[in-house]
């Protein structure tokens, strides 16, 4: 791996498969006897908890309640 311009580095596809570790993630880097270990935060929101905050309130069909009831019910 090489240190970009702007202090960043890239994990590894298979490391990140292998820790699971999804893009928006947080991540801590720690400094234990002189090693920098990158360790997830476990308190963070999943990816699909993410996904679900940002999309909430971003529907729009231009259909009342009842109009959409009556399409989904078919009545």
């Amino acid at each position: 791996m090489r240190l970009n311009s702007k202090g960043q580095v890239t994990i590894p596809a298979e490391l990140r498969r292998k820790y699971h570790l999804h893009e928006g993630d947080e991540v801590e880097v720690t400094e234990e006897n002189g090693t920098l270990r990158i360790v997830r935060v476990e308190d963070s929101e999943t990816r699909g908890q993410r996904w679900v905050r940002e999309a909430r309130g971003t529907a729009t069909s231009g259909m009342s309640t009842d109009e959409l009831m009556e399409l989904l019910r078919g009545e």
